[in-house]
């Protein structure tokens, strides 16, 4: 392996070894010793890639968006714009908002409540992320009017988002997608106006 490549795997296990701890262990417990550990990598090569702790949150951060752009990517590629194009979008963003990359995300979306600079550094990313749902959403939706397409996107980024957020203390695992059939339902009356 080159010198090179070495320091891309290096770079990239430190930058997962982020997002699992913030997804185990909270923002508040995601240390940079922690952060080595998890990434089995020595305290110099931590250093070499990542002068600070908030200069590895940043990083992170673009590195959680890229990884939930390429599954969006992935799952709308080839998407066409037939009649079953909003139920595959939707399925698409919902799958952009599930996972650890989106579980970090939350803890760093919380975590930026308080830490001006810390959101700072996050709304670049998220905006990034937003307008290519966005741009995903309007290809898609089939919704001529404007301002409901608006209105139908914030919806569905609410909605997605807030079952990600509740998932973990439902009992019942079905109410999640009956709540975005629910949803499909009220978004096809738009589609036929």
């Amino acid at each position: 392996m080159s010198r090179r490549e070495q320091h891309a795997k290096t770079h990239a296990a430190l930058l997962d070894a982020t997002i699992r701890c913030l997804v185990d262990h909270g923002y508040a417990g995601t240390t940079t010793q922690r952060i080595q550990e998890e990434a089995g990598v020595s305290r110099g090569a931590l250093l070499h890639h990542f002068a600070s702790k908030s200069e590895l949150l940043v990083a992170a951060i673009h590195h959680i968006a890229d990884r939930r752009l390429a599954v969006l990517g992935d799952h709308v590629a080839g998407l066409g714009d037939g009649p079953e194009s909003l139920p595959q979008m939707v399925h698409a963003v919902r799958s952009a908002m599930t996972g650890p990359a989106f579980q970090a995300a939350l803890e760093l979306w919380a975590a930026s409540r308080t830490d001006p600079q810390l959101r700072q550094a996050l709304l670049p990313a998220e905006k990034r992320l937003g307008s290519a749902l966005r741009n995903h959403f309007e290809r898609h939706a089939g919704i001529a009017d404007p301002e409901a397409a608006r209105t139908a996107f914030e919806s569905l980024m609410a909605l997605v988002r807030g079952i990600e957020l509740t998932r973990l203390l439902r009992t019942d695992s079905t109410l999640a997608d009956r709540v975005v059939d629910d949803w499909l339902s009220n978004v096809a009356r738009l589609r036929e106006s």
